[in-house]
Protein backbone atom coordinates (compact mmCIF):
# COMPACT_ATOMS: atom_id res chain seq x y z
CA UNK A 1 0.00 0.00 0.00
CA UNK A 2 1.73 3.17 -0.93
CA UNK A 3 0.08 5.09 1.51
CA UNK A 4 1.91 3.12 4.15
CA UNK A 5 5.08 4.03 2.60
CA UNK A 6 4.63 7.38 2.49
CA UNK A 7 3.91 7.04 6.00
CA UNK A 8 7.26 7.49 7.56
CA UNK A 9 8.19 10.86 4.83
CA UNK A 10 4.96 12.85 6.24
CA UNK A 11 5.00 11.50 10.15
CA UNK A 12 7.11 14.14 11.44
CA UNK A 13 5.39 16.97 9.54
CA UNK A 14 1.65 16.08 10.39
CA UNK A 15 3.42 15.53 14.14
CA UNK A 16 4.73 18.95 14.06
CA UNK A 17 1.58 20.50 12.75
CA UNK A 18 -0.62 18.58 15.17
CA UNK A 19 1.48 20.32 17.77
CA UNK A 20 0.90 23.47 16.49
CA UNK A 21 -2.46 23.18 16.29
CA UNK A 22 -3.05 21.22 19.80
CA UNK A 23 -0.59 24.15 21.07
CA UNK A 24 -2.50 26.92 19.58
CA UNK A 25 -6.13 25.50 20.29
CA UNK A 26 -4.52 25.62 23.86
CA UNK A 27 -3.39 29.06 24.62
CA UNK A 28 -6.77 30.19 22.57
CA UNK A 29 -8.69 28.50 25.03
CA UNK A 30 -6.55 28.51 28.06
CA UNK A 31 -5.35 31.82 27.59
CA UNK A 32 -8.30 33.21 25.94
CA UNK A 33 -11.85 31.53 26.80
CA UNK A 34 -11.10 30.36 30.03
CA UNK A 35 -10.21 33.24 31.74
CA UNK A 36 -13.00 34.92 30.33
CA UNK A 37 -15.35 31.98 32.11
CA UNK A 38 -13.20 31.87 35.16
CA UNK A 39 -14.52 35.45 35.78
CA UNK A 40 -17.93 35.02 34.53
CA UNK A 41 -17.80 32.12 37.17
CA UNK A 42 -16.38 34.41 39.66
CA UNK A 43 -18.93 37.09 39.26
CA UNK A 44 -21.39 34.86 39.52
CA UNK A 45 -20.27 32.84 42.76
CA UNK A 46 -19.64 36.61 43.83
CA UNK A 47 -23.39 37.88 43.19
CA UNK A 48 -24.60 34.10 44.89
CA UNK A 49 -22.77 35.73 48.09
CA UNK A 50 -24.02 39.05 48.02
CA UNK A 51 -27.88 37.36 47.59
CA UNK A 52 -27.76 35.05 50.33
CA UNK A 53 -25.73 37.69 52.74
CA UNK A 54 -28.92 40.12 51.60
CA UNK A 55 -31.47 37.62 52.23
CA UNK A 56 -30.28 36.82 55.70
CA UNK A 57 -29.94 40.16 56.14
CA UNK A 58 -33.48 40.92 55.45
CA UNK A 59 -34.60 37.59 56.91
CA UNK A 60 -32.64 38.61 60.37
CA UNK A 61 -34.62 42.13 59.61
CA UNK A 62 -37.61 40.76 59.60
CA UNK A 63 -37.20 38.57 61.94
CA UNK A 64 -36.76 41.95 64.46
CA UNK A 65 -39.87 43.54 63.00
CA UNK A 66 -42.18 40.32 63.71
CA UNK A 67 -40.50 40.72 67.51
CA UNK A 68 -41.16 44.22 67.95
CA UNK A 69 -44.84 43.72 66.04
CA UNK A 70 -46.00 40.58 68.80
CA UNK A 71 -44.49 43.12 71.35
CA UNK A 72 -46.53 45.76 70.17
CA UNK A 73 -49.60 43.93 69.83
CA UNK A 74 -48.85 42.10 73.15
CA UNK A 75 -48.84 45.81 74.84
CA UNK A 76 -51.46 46.39 72.75
CA UNK A 77 -53.51 43.93 74.33
CA UNK A 78 -52.53 44.56 77.83
CA UNK A 79 -53.40 48.24 77.28
CA UNK A 80 -56.83 46.87 76.06
CA UNK A 81 -57.70 44.28 79.03
CA UNK A 82 -55.93 47.26 81.37
CA UNK A 83 -58.68 49.94 79.97
CA UNK A 84 -61.84 47.48 79.95
CA UNK A 85 -60.67 46.57 83.56
CA UNK A 86 -60.96 49.76 83.98
CA UNK A 87 -64.23 50.65 82.29
CA UNK A 88 -65.71 48.04 84.19
CA UNK A 89 -64.78 49.43 87.30
CA UNK A 90 -66.01 52.57 86.09
CA UNK A 91 -69.16 50.77 85.53
CA UNK A 92 -69.53 49.11 88.58
CA UNK A 93 -68.81 52.29 90.84
CA UNK A 94 -71.62 54.18 88.67
CA UNK A 95 -74.31 51.01 89.05
CA UNK A 96 -73.40 50.87 93.34
CA UNK A 97 -74.01 54.76 93.28
CA UNK A 98 -77.20 54.53 91.36
CA UNK A 99 -78.31 51.36 93.58
CA UNK A 100 -77.23 53.30 96.18
CA UNK A 101 -79.14 56.27 95.47
CA UNK A 102 -82.44 54.60 94.78
CA UNK A 103 -82.18 52.21 97.81
CA UNK A 104 -81.78 55.88 99.89
CA UNK A 105 -84.80 56.84 97.83
CA UNK A 106 -86.73 53.60 98.20
CA UNK A 107 -86.31 53.66 102.10
CA UNK A 108 -87.17 57.46 102.10
CA UNK A 109 -90.48 55.98 100.56
CA UNK A 110 -90.86 53.21 102.86
CA UNK A 111 -90.19 55.65 106.18
CA UNK A 112 -92.50 57.96 104.93
CA UNK A 113 -94.94 54.87 104.16
CA UNK A 114 -94.59 53.63 107.75
CA UNK A 115 -94.75 56.98 109.39
CA UNK A 116 -98.51 57.28 107.61
CA UNK A 117 -99.04 54.01 108.46
CA UNK A 118 -97.98 54.42 112.19
CA UNK A 119 -100.70 57.81 112.48
CA UNK A 120 -102.98 55.93 110.38
CA UNK A 121 -102.76 53.17 113.23
CA UNK A 122 -103.16 55.40 116.11
CA UNK A 123 -105.57 57.26 114.41
CA UNK A 124 -107.71 53.69 113.96
CA UNK A 125 -106.57 53.04 117.61
CA UNK A 126 -108.25 56.05 118.98
CA UNK A 127 -111.22 56.29 117.04
CA UNK A 128 -112.01 52.64 117.93
CA UNK A 129 -111.30 53.26 122.01
CA UNK A 130 -112.99 56.36 121.40
CA UNK A 131 -116.07 54.05 120.30
CA UNK A 132 -115.48 51.72 122.76
CA UNK A 133 -115.62 54.39 125.65
CA UNK A 134 -119.32 55.66 124.29
CA UNK A 135 -120.49 52.14 123.84
CA UNK A 136 -119.22 51.44 127.79
CA UNK A 137 -121.07 54.57 128.80
CA UNK A 138 -124.17 53.24 127.01
CA UNK A 139 -124.10 49.60 128.35
CA UNK A 140 -123.37 50.43 131.16
CA UNK A 141 -126.29 53.39 131.21
CA UNK A 142 -128.44 50.86 130.21
CA UNK A 143 -128.10 47.90 131.71
CA UNK A 144 -126.55 48.60 135.16
CA UNK A 145 -128.37 52.46 135.35
CA UNK A 146 -124.85 54.15 136.17
CA UNK A 147 -123.89 57.31 134.91
CA UNK A 148 -120.21 56.86 133.74
CA UNK A 149 -117.74 59.55 132.54
CA UNK A 150 -116.05 59.51 128.90
CA UNK A 151 -112.79 59.56 130.55
CA UNK A 152 -113.61 56.72 133.10
CA UNK A 153 -115.05 54.37 130.76
CA UNK A 154 -111.83 55.26 127.99
CA UNK A 155 -109.63 54.36 131.43
CA UNK A 156 -111.88 50.90 131.55
CA UNK A 157 -111.71 50.50 127.88
CA UNK A 158 -107.53 50.82 127.80
CA UNK A 159 -107.41 48.31 130.91
CA UNK A 160 -109.04 45.66 129.16
CA UNK A 161 -107.59 46.14 126.00
CA UNK A 162 -104.34 46.43 127.36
Amino acid sequence: MPQLTQLSDVLLSQLFWLAITLGFIYFVIARGMLPKIQSTVDLRDQKIAQDLTAAESARTETDKMEEAYRERMDASRADAMKLTAAAKSDVAKAIEKKVAKADAANQAKLDKANERIRKARESARAEILGAAAEMTQDVAAKVAGLNVSKEEALKAVESAHG
